[in-house]
């Protein structure tokens, strides 16, 4: 279901649910280009990236589906990765930073759910609640390794020039093929082994 459905039967439910959507996918896109601006590519700051004004990161395109049909995406922060240094660890480690945001957002917020007592579950909780839902789901799909998104990135990291090469020419045919994956279901077996192996992360960090 599109998040306009839920605008127009749920405006508090909209609101609940769009606050930590949104700013979960601008941190995800802020923490690629800080890493990248620390470890010697400026690309992002440069263009005004480093921000947390959703006008900055949202796509138009992607704003429109994720209204339509609760599936979008935001502007990749831009990223020269040839001025990274040293340049094999910056790839991985900009490349995972967004992941590794999704993952700490959930931890906070599964951390404040905890201190919540059963007696206050209002709004704030149940905003809690789908910040940390929001954000495994965010952190499990950008694992796949299938170009444009993060998982792919973190691979290239590993791989020669070549096979980096290889892998990078699907990007232009990626999201087609992440939504035909989506559509018939291949993706999902892989997005429950990410979300679990995540679960278990942070359930041993809670404990």
């Amino acid at each position: 279901m599109g998040l306009i459905n839920l605008l127009i039967n749920d405006p508090l439910g909209f609101v609940i649910i769009a606050i930590p959507l949104l700013y979960s996918v601008i941190l995800h896109e802020l923490a690629h280009g800080w890493v990248a601006d620390r470890m010697g590519d400026p690309t992002a700051r440069f263009r005004g990236r480093l921000t947390l004004n959703p006008l900055k990161h949202l796509d138009p395109v992607g704003t429109l589906m994720l209204f339509l049909f609760g599936f979008g995406w935001a502007r990749p922060v831009p990223v020269n990765f040839g001025n990274l240094r040293p340049r094999r660890t910056g790839w991985i480690l900009v490349s995972s930073a967004g992941i590794i945001v999704n993952m700490m957002l959930a931890f906070v917020a599964l951390f404040l759910l905890r201190a919540f007592p059963p007696s206050s579950q209002g709004i704030a909780a149940t905003m809690l609640y789908y910040m940390a839902r929001i954000n495994i789901i965010l952190a499990a799909f950008n694992m796949i390794p299938i170009p444009p998104l993060d998982g792919s990135k973190i691979v290239m990291g590993f791989l020669s020039p070549r096979l980096q090469h290889a892998l990078a020419r699907l990007e232009p045919y990626g999201f087609f093929i992440i939504i035909a994956l989506l559509y018939v279901g291949a993706l999902n077996p892989l997005i429950d082994f990410f979300r679990g192996l995540i679960l278990a992360i942070i359930g041993g960090l809670l404990l």
